[in-house]
């Protein structure tokens, strides 16, 4: 399992920070994207469709080679959470840019998402990151449904103090979360600080999980994020047994 280390490069930053990261020269078959130009595609898009950022935090990773991002939505949300945005992208080739669907709780700024949504395997030289981006935007507005009743469906389903220290142990074994933070997700699991995650469900075992993430540093966060979102089958995939 994973110990609790932390690289001292990762760090969150504003949208001015991202604009002053260099970019690598190009190559003739690889063409790295700035990492603000992914986010300003992401803006005009959602832009486009006559929504309203309420939010943004973004995080650079491994000497500013990786960026992660999440925008959040002003008027797109439930009694109980609002859509988001997960961004990503890398100067180093080790992932394509990609952006994916997610929603933010409101009771305690929770983030939970589907799955990834890759703009283009790979960086070449004729990227059309706007048309890319806007392609994206429009399949997420039909996997936003999908997705958010994945998440009201797991209210429904009841988990008992047992199946939660084995779901919390392969969540170890699987790196979404280091070794060390086994016993403070079930402690949060067993006295959630929201009283909205009081009832024993996978719903609230969820929240245990991203509740403890709010410390993880931008690269951890987002492999939490992932990692997560396959164990709780919120990808349309078969949940792991």
């Amino acid at each position: 399992m994973p110990l609790c280390l932390a690289n001292p490069t990762d760090r969150y930053v504003d949208r001015n920070a991202l604009a002053l990261v260099p970019t690598p020269a190009s190559t003739q078959t690889w063409k790295p994207v700035p990492h603000i130009d992914v986010v300003e595609a992401v803006e005009a898009a959602i832009a486009s469709r006559g929504m309203i950022i309420h939010s943004e935090r973004f995080g650079l990773a491994r000497d500013s080679q990786k960026m992660f991002g999440v925008i959040t939505l002003a008027n797109s949300h439930n009694p109980e959470w609002t859509r988001c945005v997960g961004i990503r992208n890398s100067h180093d080739q080790s992932f394509a840019a990609g952006v994916c669907c997610g929603v933010s709780v409101l009771v305690c700024s929770n983030l939970c998402f589907g799955g990834e949504f890759v703009i283009k395997r790979r960086h070449t030289s004729g990227i059309d990151l706007t048309a890319m981006v806007e392609e994206t935007m429009d399949a997420m507005t039909d996997s936003y449904l999908s997705f958010e009743e994945k998440l009201l469906a797991l209210h429904d389903k009841p988990v008992t103090d047992d199946e939660a220290r084995i779901s919390i142990v392969r969540a170890a074994e699987c790196g979404a979360i280091p070794s060390c933070d086994i016993l403070p997700v079930f402690n949060e699991y067993l006295e959630p600080r929201h009283a909205e995650f009081r009832e024993r469900s996978q719903w609230s075992l969820l929240n245990a999980f991203t509740e403890i993430a709010h410390k993880y540093k931008p690269a951890r966060f987002d492999i939490c994020n992932r990692r997560l979102t396959r164990l709780f089958a919120l990808d349309g995939q078969p949940a792991i047994k």
